[in-house]
């Protein structure tokens, strides 16, 4: 009875870890800021403490590491927020 339970947390454990790394696999790179701001209106945020460096923006970023980091080059001002507005 003992192994069957360390058997089906062993396997959960596999299973949640894998679910994981191809959550991280997912985050979608946009060829260009138009099409992000389709999906995340006011942009995509490295971190909650990401400051904006340049004018007032108009919607809160989305904070997503993952994505963050798929659309890096948007971020034309180097503030840790890729196309906001």
């Amino acid at each position: 009875m003992k192994k069957t339970y360390v058997f089906i947390l062993s396997f959960g454990l596999l299973l949640g870890f894998s679910v994981i790394d191809s959550a991280e696999a997912k985050a979608k790179s946009y060829t260009n800021c138009t099409e992000l701001n389709k999906d995340y209106k006011g942009g995509v945020s490295q971190s909650s403490s990401s400051k904006n460096k340049g004018g007032k923006t108009k919607y809160k970023p989305f904070v997503s590491k993952e994505l963050y980091n798929a659309n890096k080059s948007k971020d034309r001002d180097k503030d840790g927020i890729a196309c906001e507005r």
